[in-house]
């Protein structure tokens, strides 16, 4: 015959029993919030396992991230490798994670990522960054995700910006902080309406910290990159503000030549 259960005891397995049915709660929460389907095709998906965070089926996922891959902030046009080592502090050229090419399924996606109702779309890619470059993530150890920020008039003619969210689903997935560190100071130009020649001039004292992130490993979260300038300019910026380290991570990568 067990023993009774002192008043401790009877305490934790209290707090036990209400965190797993807060759990069972959360999970319900998040399929409401996020019904259990594609957020690009909108098919059925089991029942969410993680809380709050839209998913992808496996055949989108799979098209959107068949070639996923790492590079420098570099040019790709300019010779870019896509292999190497992992993004490291003492790095000469900060690495970027990508999860594929920007033509095709992919473009398409990052194009409805632009539109308020793309929300759950690019969170899910977020998600889907996450998931393709788990083990340079893990080997990486970052802090803290930094989204490539949007001038406020932008944001306020579009209704919503797409790196925000990217940034915020994968910070979720990781289980990682978001941090606005980033603003921009004057509206420029949007670089794909630019030669690629002016595109860094086009960036100059237009990006600066806002809030601090001294010693803290960064994840510089971007929907595209094409020449890399906008990504050096925000890098600038955060390693002046002494973060620790910076890497990058985009959904697409565009040659120039398609920008």
């Amino acid at each position: 015959m067990g023993q009774p259960l002192s008043a401790t005891g009877t305490v934790e397995a209290g707090k036990t029993g209400l965190l797993a049915a807060g759990r069972r709660l959360a999970a319900v929460a998040a399929d409401l919030l996020f019904p259990p389907r594609c957020a690009w095709c909108a098919v059925d998906l089991p029942a969410a396992e993680s809380v709050m965070v839209p998913r992808l089926c496996a055949p989108c996922a799979a098209e959107f991230a068949h070639a996923a891959t790492e590079c420098p902030f570099a040019a790709p046009d300019r010779g870019a490798g896509t292999a190497g080592p992992g993004p490291t502090a003492g790095a000469t050229e900060p690495r970027c994670l990508v999860l594929g090419p920007y033509d095709g399924p992919l473009r398409e996606a990052v194009l409805r990522c632009k539109r308020p109702a793309g929300a759950l779309v690019a969170q899910a890619l977020g998600g889907l960054v996450a998931e393709r470059h788990a083990e340079r993530l893990r080997a990486w150890r970052p802090d803290v995700v930094v989204p490539v920020p949007m001038h406020w008039l932008r944001r306020l003619g579009r209704g919503t910006s797409a790196t925000g969210d990217i940034a915020r689903g994968l910070a979720r997935a990781a289980g990682l902080p978001v941090v606005a560190a980033l603003r921009r100071t004057r509206a420029t130009v949007m670089q794909n309406r630019l030669p690629v020649a002016d595109r860094q001039g086009n960036l100059a004292d237009a990006i600066a910290l806002r809030r601090a992130v001294a010693g803290r490993r960064v994840l510089l979260v971007d929907d595209v990159m094409t020449t890399g300038a906008t990504l050096r300019a925000c890098h600038r910026a955060l390693a002046a503000g002494g973060a620790a380290a910076v890497a990058g991570v985009v959904v697409a990568r565009a040659r120039a030549s398609d920008a």
